[in-house]
Order: C-alpha cells, then sequence, then structure tokens
C-alpha cells in the first residue's frame, strides 16, 4: 500500500490527499509531525531521493534554524537536521514502494 507522508494542515498535503482519493487509491498517511521521522524511514527515502532534493529551505522550520546550523550544509548535516526536524522535509511525499514522488502539482498521480 502506498504512504503518503504530509504534514495535516499543509494545503498541498490535503489536495494531493483528494487526488488520491478522487482516483480510488488505496493510501495510509504518516504525519511527519505527530508520527516523527525515524533514521530507518529518512533513508528509505533518501534511497529514492537526493538528500538537496529532500531538504525545503522555503519552510518556517529552515527560517527559524540558527545561520550555524544552515552554513555550509552538506548530506550529513542535512540528515541530522531533518531527523531531528521532519518538517523540513518537502511535502508531500507519496511512498508507491518502488519510488517516492516529492510535491505535488495537478496531474502527478495521473499514472499510478
Amino acid at each position: 500500500m502506498m504512504t503518503l507522508m504530509l504534514i495535516h494542515n499543509c494545503d498541498t498535503c490535503r489536495r494531493a490527499r483528494r487526488a488520491l482519493e478522487s482516483r480510488g487509491i488505496p493510501f495510509q498517511t504518516h504525519d511527519l509531525r505527530k508520527d516523527g521521522l525515524s533514521a530507518a524511514l529518512l533513508e528509505h527515502i533518501l534511497e529514492h531521493v537526493p538528500v538537496m532534493t529532500l531538504l525545503n529551505k522555503r519552510s518556517t522550520t529552515w527560517r527559524q534554524l540558527d545561520e550555524a546550523d544552515k552554513a555550509d550544509i552538506d548530506s550529513n548535516q542535512a540528515r541530522k537536521l531533518m531527523l531531528a526536524h521532519p518538517t523540513l522535509l518537502k511535502r508531500p511525499l507519496l511512498d508507491t514502494g518502488n519510488t517516492v514522488i516529492v510535491g505535488f502539482k495537478d496531474g502527478d498521480y495521473d499514472n499510478l
């Protein structure tokens, strides 16, 4: 079964959820804020998505980080920050089992 990783109050996540429901695609949800992010789940996602693609530098969480944490960020530092602050992940994330789709735009789920 597919897993939609989201934050429930995110408008884009709501649109992604409605898109799956309207197509009758079965899925489960994983709320990154409520359910958290384990190291194993992060590594699973990173098997499909480059770490710097996954890091949401436009998020409120990113803007609130200390400048020292954001300076000269590399993949290891990004991993540590994402584990400490799961809302740094771009979302929604749809884990289809074979791939992970980052973000959502109309039409992204048409071929599922």
